[in-house]
């Protein structure tokens, strides 16, 4: 019931041209991964379910989607992502803009002109750093409207040859097994070691190697101490401010995007991986604004007013503000349990899971990357592998000894519930308002 020998054929027979690739490339990999698998034929595409329900009569699921069909399934799989939920801003007038408006999710696939443009870029989430980083390569200027610093990372992007991949590749098994075994299911993890272990320089050093290799090695290959302990936790801010501070040299964007005062501990929000963002703000007819200090109050059809009454025009509106994550989804597909009553009734007052993968009172459904799993604070291929396989095998069981109903307890979801918290509350992420703790979207709960 595991992929590992079609695992085998897709890599074999495929080359990167980079270390990130970019969403061509990346599309390149899935029609191969699809011609090896031939996935396509099971899949119904531009397929919006709205509604759902088990049906204890018939013992199936009747899912409901937006083109008038209902499909009649034994086993109701819910794979749809952590971020299936866009979050707009309510701004007054936001529909008032006479400028091109794209929410970053909605971002146009042949892409949108911005040579010559003022652009602006509501957010500094990953997809805001990289919008602005890039637009600013050839727009008149950009403008990024900052609510909270992201604490980017640098990604050493650079293109890989086809003799490395093929040597690589050696150890792609090994790769796989240790992967499993890590924080956040990386091929790399903590070191055995606390910060304050370690002398001031020698601490310099390690944080100075972890920093030229690039990617999210200072976030998760660092003292193990690093998001369970503030002290710990100010050092490695520290010696981010010091490296990001030194490529800004506008003191008034320096302060605002790399402040000396921590705003929050780091690793906390997910950092972005960045090439040239702070460069590319430095410039003097790019901008930031601090909208703490100086709030969004309206739009208009020339651009976006703050609350110091100014008016920025602008051509292009890029909305980088969102997703109401994790849970918003499975909350917003029309999911009833037994009974009729739907999910995002039970989840209004907090999330209760089975292993991040089950719900009492929805029997035979499983989701994945979802609610109270690994999701978001480790590899998304890691995860969702690990938890593929856990569901197969429970289809397995079921079938082979003909089992019909398959329903986790209230019992269990109240003891995974408490688990998820208990883990939480030994880290540091529960100081900061971030969407791993749903903070971004007004009135939802905070949790873990």
């Amino acid at each position: 019931m595991r992929h590992t020998a079609t695992r085998a054929d897709k890599y074999q027979d495929w080359n990167w041209t980079q270390k990130y690739p970019g969403y061509s490339e990346l599309r390149g990999y899935f029609n191969h991964v699809e011609k090896v698998l031939d996935v396509k034929k099971d899949v119904a595409f531009n397929t919006r379910v709205i509604g759902a329900q088990y049906n204890k009569d018939t013992h199936k699921w009747d899912i409901k989607t937006e083109d008038g069909r209902t499909a009649h399934a034994r086993f109701f799989i819910n794979a749809i992502g952590f971020a299936a939920k866009r979050h707009f801003p309510d701004w007054k007038g936001l529909d008032t803009f006479r400028g091109e408006m794209y929410h970053s999710s909605f971002w146009p696939q042949e892409g949108v002109n911005t040579k010559g443009k003022r652009v602006a870029v509501i957010g500094t989430g990953s997809t805001g750093i990289q919008l602005a980083q890039e637009t600013a390569k050839d727009a008149s200027s950009v403008t990024v409207f900052q609510r909270t610093p992201n604490l980017c990372l640098p990604m050493r992007q650079r293109n890989l040859t086809v003799e490395e991949q093929t040597e690589a590749k050696k150890k792609y098994p090994e790769l796989y097994r240790y992967r499993l075994t890590t924080f956040a299911g990386f091929p790399f993890d903590y070191i055995e070691k606390k910060t304050l272990d370690d002398s001031p320089e020698q601490r310099e050093a390690f944080y100075e190697e972890l920093w030229q290799k690039g990617g999210f090695h200072f976030w998760l290959a660092t003292y193990s101490d690093m998001l369970f302990d503030k002290k710990a936790n100010d050092e490695a801010y520290n010696f981010w401010a010091k490296k990001t501070r030194e490529r800004i040299t506008d003191p008034v964007k320096r302060d605002i995007m790399a402040p000396l005062k921590q705003p929050h501990c780091f690793g906390t929000k997910r950092p972005s991986l960045e090439q040239d963002f702070y460069e590319q703000m430095d410039k003097p007819h790019n901008h930031v604004v601090d909208i703490n200090a100086n709030p969004i109050v309206e739009v208009k059809e020339k651009g976006i007013v703050t609350a110091d009454g100014t008016l920025h025009e602008f051509d292009i509106i890029a909305l980088a503000t969102g997703f109401d994550s994790v849970t918003g989804g499975m909350k917003n597909m029309g999911l009833r349990d037994e009974s009729g009553t739907l999910l995002s009734e039970k989840w209004a007052e907090g999330t209760w899971t089975y292993l991040g993968m089950a719900c009492a009172g929805y029997p035979n459904m499983f989701f994945l990357y979802g609610a109270q799993g690994p999701t978001a604070f480790s590899n998304g291929p890691t995860c969702v592998e690990v938890q593929g396989d856990w569901i197969v095998d429970a289809i397995a069981k079921c079938k082979k000894e003909g089992i019909t109903y398959l329903n986790a307890t209230q019992e269990a979801e109240d003891s995974w519930r408490e688990k998820v918290k208990e883990l939480s509350d030994l880290t540091l992420f529960p100081t900061t308002n971030s969407w791993y703790m749903g903070a971004n979207i007004p009135g939802k709960p905070r949790e873990q």
